[in-house]
């Protein structure tokens, strides 16, 4: 009852905001997978040319979401009636303020149907970026149609709906009312896509972003070509935002990877070190891994960890990511947690990987340290709870200050972690 209370309240700040500051825009990101580094690209972009509101880290649920809008930090003790207080407070303050964004930039989460929706029933988006559809939290969703329902409905209630063409299946367009959209993904069929001329470990993609006035030369300094799908949604949501093909090419080239999120980072003995242990699903590990195929590498290892919060899927969805394993492209795979231990490396060995499996990351640690080289590329991806991956990154890194880039680092969570790897196995 008191967290409905604190949310309704939050909700009634946010409509008063945009009444007292009508030419504020609202730009929404949306989808399964690649918020935070869809909504961190677009912030970059438009920083080119604008004033803008974001918060780094995904605060995207139903308290958090409302405070980040009106760019309030969220209580340490969401228990605590003095500190709801004074956040209500900031909220009055902030309505009242003639000092404020050009343009916010939200991220959306659900875990659960009728969350993205409900947003919808207090703030106008002007802009909605759809980043993907694909399995996430099934123990609620149970199905991916309605994933695509609860994702795809912030296009409905928004002026302008951005899709992400390349992960969002063309059977789910019909559930998309409003007829002003655009699509972005890596080939012509988008509206907006790239068309790349070459790839350098460690500096990026060069090549061009396809607008429908113009292409934007550019070098987008990233690795994954999910990230790329950032980059170009970002020069979208500029673009529709009345940015100059200069500005966009200037915000494009600001992008730098998330923390945790395909972050390349230098290893010990002369490798790199793919750091995607923000989380993990099935698309996204896809994703990374194809990423590892790509590059030309003397040893490939992947070290791949449980993904949560996949309910009744859980099995098949980790079987799946075991398949995707070549023993062609891998030296090595390595799996952490019950569920990948169980189902990534019965599936990685049937086709003749080498797997090694380890119940936690730091057991992990002594095994992956004797597999680095020089130019060996290490991917390390895992879900959040219960795995903590990037405890291991930080044990393969060959630079200690490199640890600043590496997620879950707060005191709050090294207490929490250094519980979890004491408890016996």
């Amino acid at each position: 009852m008191f967290k409905k209370q604190v949310q309704k309240k939050l909700e009634r700040f946010v409509r008063k905001y945009f009444q007292k500051h009508p030419n504020v825009k609202l730009v929404i990101v949306t989808g399964s997978v690649g918020k935070t580094s869809t909504k961190m690209a677009i912030a970059d972009v438009l920083s080119v040319k604008y004033k803008i509101r974001t918060q780094v880290g995904n605060h995207n649920a139903e308290l958090s979401t409302p405070l980040a809008i009106l760019g309030i930090d969220y209580p340490t003790n969401i228990r605590s009636i003095s500190q709801w207080r004074r956040a209500f407070k900031a909220a009055k303050l902030r309505i009242k303020s003639t000092d404020e964004p050009d343009v916010i930039i939200q991220e959306v989460g659900s875990d659960g149907p009728g969350q993205v929706p409900h947003f919808g029933t207090y703030a106008t988006p002007d802009v909605a970026v759809v980043s993907a559809v694909s399995d996430e939290h099934m123990e609620f969703f149970k199905t991916l149609d309605k994933v695509a329902a609860e994702e795809l409905s912030a296009v409905n209630f928004s002026k302008f709906g951005l899709i992400n063409r390349d992960d969002i299946g063309t059977k789910y367009i019909p559930l998309v009312t409003n007829t002003n959209i655009g699509t972005y993904g890596l080939n012509a069929e988008a509206e907006y896509w790239f068309e790349q001329t070459d790839f350098h470990l460690g500096v990026g993609y060069n090549g061009k972003i396809m607008l429908p006035d113009e292409p934007v030369e550019v070098t987008i300094q990233v690795l994954a070509p999910s990230a790329i799908k950032s980059a170009l949604a970002a020069a979208a949501v500029g673009y529709k935002l009345e940015l100059t093909p200069d500005e966009i090419k200037r915000g494009v080239e600001l992008i730098r990877p998330v923390a945790g999120r395909m972050n390349l980072l230098k290893g010990a003995e002369g490798s790199f070190i793919i750091d995607d242990t923000y989380n993990s699903s099935p698309l996204a590990v896809r994703n990374a891994v194809e990423t590892v195929y790509s590059i030309d590498s003397p040893s490939r290892i992947v070290v791949l960890g449980n993904m949560n919060e996949l309910g009744d899927t859980a099995e098949a969805s980790h079987r799946a990511v075991g398949k995707l394993l070549n023993p062609n492209e891998l030296s090595h795979v390595i799996t952490v947690g019950n569920m990948a231990n169980q189902w990534i490396a019965d599936e990685a060995a049937k086709l003749g990987n080498d797997v090694k499996k380890f119940a936690t990351a730091i057991d992990a640690v002594m095994f992956v340290r004797e597999l680095l080289e020089q130019n060996a590329v290490v991917l390390v991806k895992g879900s959040q709870g219960g795995v903590y991956l990037e405890e291991l990154v930080k044990e393969l890194l060959a630079n200690a200050e490199d640890e600043s880039q590496l997620v879950r680092q707060s005191p709050d969570w090294m207490a929490k972690k250094r519980d979890f790897f004491n408890q016996p196995n």
